[in-house]
């Protein structure tokens, strides 16, 4: 996943560049004295987490948001959306083959992470309200999403055996929580057990970053795509 940063007011790199419009606003909208009114916005990742997906292209309303094809595992980092209610779309790459569309409210000044999931013929949206606070002095933040359609509830622990997020089943997320800002070693075990179904190592979490994980894959599956697999992305990087 390719992170594009940019500093806003000056405290919060934050990971995104591209404004969303719909069609009926693509130019500045104005009030009655013909003052320039700039049109409100949130904030939007997306996430193929499809695991038997060809790459994909994502839409709001009518507009593709991504410029490169986007491969299984990867996504796009926050982008600038009109708010309101909006249509979000996932398209095999290049063609008008639907793999999934439905509606979503977003809502000003929030930022949201949304989930393709599960197998292409049976697919899956998974909307997250990402509320990116910032963290305190020395510490990062984190949380965990599920989104392994066919794997049961999992725990995420450090491989000291520090809980992050207990008992989260298909389509649930933790909370973000505060950690000391080092390097760790993640582990998501099968809930309640020490059975460790997928491992991030040596992930080094900064002060002032924020962060998400996520399972995905199939669990059973012997090929090396669909194997269950744990990411991380970074949600955005407070400035010291």
């Amino acid at each position: 996943m390719k992170n594009i940063t940019q500093t806003i007011s000056g405290k919060m790199k934050i990971f995104g560049v591209l404004f969303l419009f719909t069609a009926a606003l693509t130019s500045c909208l104005k009030d009655n004295n013909d003052n320039v009114v700039p049109p409100q916005s949130a904030l939007i990742s997306v996430i193929n987490a499809s695991p038997d997906s060809q790459p994909v292209d994502f839409y709001l309303d009518n507009n593709r948001a991504n410029n490169s094809s986007i491969q299984y595992g990867n996504g796009l980092d926050y982008l600038n959306a009109i708010t309101g209610k909006r249509t979000a779309a996932f398209y095999n790459s290049g063609s008008t083959t639907k793999i999934k569309s439905d509606t979503m409210t977003l809502r000003a000044d929030k930022a949201y992470t949304l989930y393709l999931t599960n197998l292409v013929a049976t697919p899956d949206f998974v909307l997250l309200n990402d509320d990116v606070q910032r963290p305190a002095a020395g510490q990062a933040s984190i949380r965990f999403v599920h989104v392994s359609a066919n794997t049961p509830a999992v725990d995420v622990v450090t491989s000291t055996g520090t809980s992050i997020a207990p008992n989260k089943a298909y389509k649930e997320a933790s909370a973000f929580i505060a950690v000391q800002a080092a390097k760790y070693t993640l582990q998501v075990r099968q809930a309640g057990t020490t059975t460790v179904l997928a491992t991030l190592t040596d992930k080094d979490l900064l002060a002032g970053g924020v962060y998400t994980v996520w399972l995905q894959g199939v669990q059973g599956a012997t090929d090396d795509v669909k194997v269950l697999t744990a990411k991380i992305q970074r949600n955005a990087l407070f400035n010291n």
